[in-house]
């Protein structure tokens, strides 16, 4: 579904990803952990675009959105092939980033009418069936600021769903809300991975990680420092920063 290959980033002297290179297959869960500053949220930025990465490539469904150029550099593809390779995946933002001035029902609707061009009733049908699957059916005409937080951030998962990506992807989709909320977006994911979702979930909940992914990816300084089976990585890990990290969840 994705290959990253060799991405490097750097904002002015600082050096922000040191050649990364991973790939997730159809249906696959792979949680990236790590602490702040580790390069986890970059490199998502790098992986849906929101970032040009210096060097290395990037390809969704076999096709390059970035390759290498003569130089060495990152080469991205036209603005079209762009395009059309944004439509095979989503992002769900740690702050929902929902348009405040609509409602929930056109916030769900506003990209697939206008952006895909696709039917309207057929789409408004959609959205409605997938505020129910959120437990948000009777939201549909509120807007952002009369929900809670674990509410908006259902609606940004519905949301990115709406567009029917490929590959979603999850920037600490808890950390903006309380324990309480946070089970609720949980439950979500879980219920998202159990319909085979191809997912990457940068998250912070190291239990979650350990139920749900299938892998495990632990970051630190730009590198992938290890990586594996989440129950042998968040349990049994084998490098020492691995530890370290670690450690600091099993004392609270």
């Amino acid at each position: 579904m994705l290959e990253i290959k060799n991405v490097k980033k750097s904002f002015g002297a600082v050096d922000v990803l040191h050649d990364i290179s991973l790939s997730v297959e159809q249906g696959e869960v792979v949680a990236i952990i790590g602490p702040s500053g580790s390069g986890k949220s970059t490199l998502l930025r790098c992986a849906t675009l929101l970032e040009t990465m210096d060097e290395g490539e990037l390809v969704y469904l076999g096709e390059h959105a970035v390759s290498t150029g003569a130089d060495g550099k990152s080469r991205y593809v036209g603005n079209a092939e762009l395009k059309k390779i944004q439509g095979y995946f989503g992002l769900v933002f740690q702050n929902f980033n929902l348009f405040p001035h609509y409602s929930v029902l056109k916030n769900l609707m506003d990209a697939p009418v206008h952006v895909q061009k696709r039917n309207k009733e057929e789409v408004k049908k959609e959205a409605m069936e997938l505020l129910e699957k959120m437990g948000l059916s009777d939201k549909a005409d509120c807007y952002p600021c009369q929900l809670s937080g674990g509410q908006q951030q259902r609606v940004a998962i519905a949301r990115a769903l709406a567009l029917h990506p490929q590959i979603l992807f999850f920037d600490e989709p808890t950390s903006a809300l309380d324990p309480e909320l946070t089970g609720e977006i949980l439950k979500v994911i879980r219920q998202l991975a159990s319909e085979h979702m191809t997912m990457v979930i940068v998250t912070h909940e190291m239990a979650f990680a350990r139920d749900v992914a299938d892998r495990v990816i632990f970051m630190d300084g730009g590198y992938i420092i290890e990586q594996g089976d989440p129950k042998e990585v968040i349990e049994h890990p084998k490098e020492e920063r691995t530890k370290q990290f670690l450690a600091r969840f099993a004392q609270n």
